[in-house]
């Protein structure tokens, strides 16, 4: 069962002095579309979207939760910024989802924060690059160690027919 999606935000626009404010550009809106698509067809709607407060993780929360169910509510979460504590944010995790044991929730972060997430959730010293619009799909029971089920990109969507 995939009960924790952890995807990094579309692609962005190029580096700014306001890095927070970066927006999705029209390449990063279409690849997260594709994935929120590919998502609803194969996996059950999310409880929560959590999100970094940043503006491309944002927009990238939005548009997948487009494609999720009514009762799928947006969260912006301070702690999923790019220089966030992977370990402080498991137990924040844990904590929340010990309230509702069986909720599924899909965080939108950035590099090298989505890297390090895979990694306290799954098997340690194993941190997978990101693409713009990848995730990750996770089994995960609070307090233990999860399991990476599938890693998927944009560019692999092409292969797959969905």
């Amino acid at each position: 069962m995939v009960n924790l999606v952890i995807m990094r935000h579309g692609e962005a626009e190029p580096l700014s002095s306001e890095d927070s404010q970066r927006q999705l550009n029209a390449r990063g809106q279409h690849e997260v579309s594709q994935m929120a698509l590919w998502l609803q067809h194969h996996y059950a709607a999310f409880d929560w979207v959590w999100a970094s407060p940043y503006q491309r993780t944002r927009q990238t929360a939005e548009l997948m939760l487009a494609k999720q169910a009514p009762f799928s509510q947006l969260e912006i979460v301070p702690q999923l910024v790019p220089d966030g504590d992977a370990a402080l944010f498991k137990a924040y995790f844990d904590a929340r989802i010990s309230e509702k044991p069986d909720a599924r929730v899909l965080l939108v972060s950035h590099m090298p924060l989505v890297s390090f997430l895979v990694e306290a959730f799954t098997v340690p010293d194993q941190a997978p690059i990101f693409s713009p619009a990848q995730l990750a799909c996770i089994d995960y029971q609070p307090g233990q160690r999860g399991r990476l089920l599938e890693r998927l990109a944009p560019q692999e969507l092409a292969l797959l027919s969905f």
